[in-house]
């Protein structure tokens, strides 16, 4: 467990308490009803309960840490980046609006460019993740192993698309050779429940192109700190912003990783 003594104790709490202030938010306009909108296209959603819930995590956090900046999906920037908190409210809009569960948030705490806390809430199984760096990755205050499992083949993977998937279809050729090797690939719709389930051990890998930082910072930090592996596709350390990101157990990567790219 991670002691009320270490220096990111207060933050890992506040943003605790954040994600399951934006659970509540979720489940009030799942139960009272949604407006809902669009913005780069008629796939990408939004709705009050995502707008709502980045205010409520916002006004937490600030006032818990004035010092701090801000990056979140839907209002942007703000404030100073030596530590910045980098939030999802609602990973997995698109799911949330049909009533499918597998939706949550997701909050980073970057500190000097290095994500040092995460948190990803499965807000629809009220399923908390958390890690501090150098400190283990826990769900609740059971600490998480990612699998032991060294065959790609029988492996359970998980992978997504992006909204424009038309323009941009890159992805769909990786998820191709990845059915055509025998794979199991499941697409649940939410990276940062993804990367947390591969550190959970639910799943044993994980890739997609084209996320922003909100998407991945916690989960990345999860997998990692349950001994997982994070890389591009060139198998190079993972960095926020970047096109490519590969996770899984370690045992498998390099067999994923070359799968995807038609070297195997």
């Amino acid at each position: 467990m991670i002691g009320r003594k270490h220096p990111f104790f207060p933050h890992l709490e506040a943003m605790l308490e954040a994600a399951h202030l934006a659970r509540g938010i979720h489940a009030y306009y799942l139960e009272r009803g949604f407006t809902q909108g669009t913005k780069s296209g008629p796939t990408d959603l939004v709705t009050q309960a995502d707008r709502e819930a980045e205010e409520a995590i916002k006004d937490l956090l600030l006032s818990r840490f004035p010092e701090a900046g801000f990056l979140g999906e839907e209002g942007g920037s703000a404030g100073g980046k030596a530590l910045r908190f980098i939030v999802d409210p609602l990973d997995g809009t698109v799911n949330y609006a049909h009533g499918f569960p597998f939706y949550g948030v997701s909050l980073a705490l970057e500190v000097g460019g290095a994500v040092q806390v995460g948190v990803v809430m499965d807000t629809a199984r009220g399923e908390a993740f958390y890690a501090v760096r150098g400190e283990g990755a826990y769900l609740g205050g059971r600490p998480l192993r990612v699998t032991e499992r060294g065959e790609l083949l029988g492996s359970l993977l998980a992978t997504g698309f992006p909204y424009d998937v038309a323009k941009d279809p890159e992805n769909l050729t990786y998820f191709s050779r990845a059915l055509r090797k025998g794979l199991l690939v499941r697409r649940p719709g939410a990276a940062a429940l993804d990367l947390a389930y591969v550190a959970a051990g639910r799943l044993d890998g994980f890739w997609e192109v084209k996320l922003n930082p909100w998407d991945v910072a916690a989960g990345w930090l999860l997998v990692e700190e349950a001994g997982g592996k994070v890389t591009d596709l060139e198998g190079q350390p993972y960095r926020l912003g970047h096109r490519y990101i590969l996770a899984s157990n370690g045992r498998i990567h390099e067999a994923l990783r070359r799968t995807l790219l038609g070297q195997d």
